[in-house]
């Protein structure tokens, strides 16, 4: 049974353009106040999603409600509820900073918010640039501006579509710990990245998408827990040689060390066993364990087969 509280609820959702089936019936829950991944590669279906949360075209079928409101049926209030950082800069040139914002705030009726406007400025780094033109600022600031227009009028739900791409890492730390700020107060964030280091460290859980179908749907400690490859790299000691039965699998690093790829932990403590049983000394052992973005890639190969 769908949760009448969820943040949002995505239920049989399909989308068709001509011949491409963008989404097929593609369903799951976030919670309020969840820190949840939206992940898949390039033509997955999450900006046509995004695209349908924010009211910006219609789904085929299936249902998008926003804090309890439809997309469809109750459009003015489920778009008051959610706040949307695109992927694309899209900006009028004509404007400075907090000319955007205030006009952006009037979107939602909100007058009289500059104090609000100022509290975003400053988390974003933006204050200097407050009276500067949009189509003078650079790449990122105009990013920044873009987070800043998603949050005018305070939504409980946050959607960054790629919110740090061609971000520098100063902004995109600080862009973080403004987010997990928002996250804490009770805001509900969904995030699609590339940078899956920032959903695996930032996501309590991920949804992953493939081809616009539901790939998985799980906490990020589990799909980190599925059984993946490990990579052991190794030092060998002045003078030590491989056996010649273990050459095959192994192969040199550029810092000098030797790697190998194994399916399972049992393997890693064989391939040790191994090595110790045939006399070879060993200077540095480290197991490298699989990131999120190892079991994105075997997950993707796997659904491929």
């Amino acid at each position: 049974m769908p949760d009448p509280s969820a943040a949002l609820l995505i239920e049989g959702v399909c989308k068709r353009f001509g011949s491409l089936q963008a989404l097929d019936h593609v369903s799951f829950e976030v919670r309020q106040g969840e820190f949840f991944g939206l992940l898949g590669p390039n033509g997955a279906g999450k900006t046509t999603l995004i695209s349908l949360m924010a009211g910006l075209s219609r789904p085929d079928a299936g249902r998008i409600q926003v804090m309890g409101h439809d997309v469809v049926a109750d459009y003015r209030n489920a778009r008051s509820k959610l706040g949307v950082v695109p992927q694309e800069l899209v900006f009028d040139p004509f404007f400075t900073v907090r000319e955007t914002l205030r006009i952006q705030s009037g979107y939602f009726g909100l007058r009289r918010n500059d104090d609000w406007i100022d509290e975003i400025l400053h988390h974003l780094d933006l204050t200097p640039k407050a009276d500067a033109n949009m189509r003078a600022l650079s790449g990122g600031m105009k990013r920044r501006v873009l987070v800043a227009q998603a949050l005018v009028h305070r939504p409980p739900v946050i959607v960054l579509d790629e919110p740090t791409a061609g971000v520098d890492v100063e902004l995109r730390q600080g862009l973080w710990a403004f987010v997990r700020q928002l996250n804490r107060q009770g805001h509900t964030i969904v995030l699609t990245t590339h940078y899956l280091e920032e959903a695996e460290s930032l996501c309590g859980r991920i949804a992953m998408l493939k081809q616009g179908r539901m790939l998985a749907l799980e906490r990020t400690a589990d799909l980190l827990s599925r059984p993946v490859q490990h990579t052991l790299r190794i030092r060998l000691s002045s003078g030590a040689a491989l056996p010649a039965d273990v050459l095959p699998v192994a192969r040199a690093t550029s810092d000098g060390r030797v790697a190998f790829v194994l399916d399972s932990a049992d393997e890693v403590a064989a391939c040790l066993a191994h090595l110790h049983a045939s006399g070879v000394g060993l200077d540095e052992v480290e197991l490298v364990r699989p990131d999120l973005e190892d079991v994105f890639i075997a997950m993707m190969q796997e659904s491929a087969q």
